[in-house]
């Protein structure tokens, strides 16, 4: 598998590549400069699995809140780098742990040795980030357009001029809306390099439509061994990224940890509002550490044996409702109850 040949690299107090745990990551939609904000964000991103956060550096101004923001985090900052080859080194003097630059878009020769001198010295690890947005003009031209070959050969051409300049501390990003195109740049790329891979599909869209874009995309190059960090990019909260990426990452095996919630669809059966519960069980999951799957049914005759590859779960309907262990009814009890006694059970789970 490809992600157990990668070379490991070092991201503050984590390391990806070399058969690592694929590491999520997202990024802050605050303003940089805003430090309490910034750090209220990135708290929370934390809180809900987000292993590695990176924010976006315009100005020298977000480039020195770096310092204080890393001062109340306790995950890895990336430092998101557009042509100023001068934030870049201001970002690694306050303290980012990686930086993000194209070196295509960070000017002259000079300048980009001038930001891998400083990487270098401090031993900090550069992603290099291409996507079809930035690709070389002689390369689109070229192909006649955006093509996953050129994505990937672009990418390795940008490591190759830092390689150059002796360092080799890399991870490579290369993304793009188009699913299939992404897929199969990936797939061209891995064959040319044992850089750590950081991958997503950019610019996904909204919670609905990236989300399953999200998924298809992410699902066929992790599943290809292929991926030692993910973003789901999304256009919306933050925190949204971080609950998809591991839903992601647990339906491939990913992952372990935390409550997996199945439900059944509804039907002409349904007695319950089974909507509403499944989601109040959701909900209400995210903050109970266990590893378990629990059942949510809306057919007490039919929902016994469908639950029955779960830990646990519940089923009602007529104004009843089933507690089910393993596929067999435990208990009855009144259908408002089932949510306080689903609770009560998960609570006390590590007691019996």
């Amino acid at each position: 598998m490809y992600r157990d040949h990668t070379k490991t690299v070092k991201i503050g107090d984590r390391v990806i590549g070399g058969g690592n745990p694929v590491l999520i990551q997202s990024m802050t939609n605050t303003k940089t400069e805003d430090v309490a904000a910034t750090v209220n964000q990135i708290n929370r991103l934390a809180a809900a699995g987000c292993d590695i956060i990176r924010c976006a550096v315009p100005t020298m101004e977000a480039a020195h809140a770096l310092s204080e923001i890393k001062k109340q985090i306790t995950i890895p900052l990336v430092a998101d780098i557009h042509f100023d080859y001068r934030l870049a080194i201001a970002a690694m003097e306050a303290g980012a742990d990686k930086i993000r630059i194209n070196p295509g878009n960070i000017g002259s020769t000079e300048r980009v040795r001038a930001v891998v001198d400083v990487a270098k010295e401090r031993q900090i690890p550069i992603r290099v980030g291409v996507n079809s947005g930035s690709l070389e003009k002689e390369i689109v031209e070229r192909d006649h357009g955006v093509t996953a070959e050129g994505l990937a050969e672009s990418a390795l051409h940008q490591c190759a001029v830092i390689e150059d300049m002796g360092y080799d501390n890399l991870v490579i990003s290369i993304k793009s809306s188009d699913v299939m195109m992404c897929a199969k740049a990936h797939e061209a790329l891995v064959q040319k390099t044992n850089h750590p891979l950081h991958v997503g599909i950019t610019e996904a869209g909204t919670l609905y439509s990236g989300n399953i874009k999200s998924a298809i995309g992410l699902g066929i190059i992790l599943y290809q061994g292929i991926g030692d960090t993910i973003r789901v990019s999304l256009t919306g909260d933050p925190l949204e990224e971080v609950k998809s990426a591991k839903m992601i990452l647990r339906t491939l095996g990913l992952r372990k940890g935390g409550i997996e919630v199945v439900s059944c669809p509804t039907c002409g059966r349904t007695q319950i509002d089974l909507i509403g519960l499944a989601n109040q069980v959701q909900n209400m999951v995210e903050d109970i550490p266990l590893d378990l799957k629990v059942a949510v049914m809306g057919c007490v005759v039919n929902g016994p044996g469908e639950a029955k590859e779960a830990d646990i779960g519940i089923a009602g309907g007529k104004g009843e409702g089933l507690l089910i262990k393993k596929g067999e009814v435990i208990r009855k009890m009144p259908e408002d109850q089932l949510l306080s006694v689903l609770r009560e059970e998960l609570l006390n789970w590590e007691k019996k």
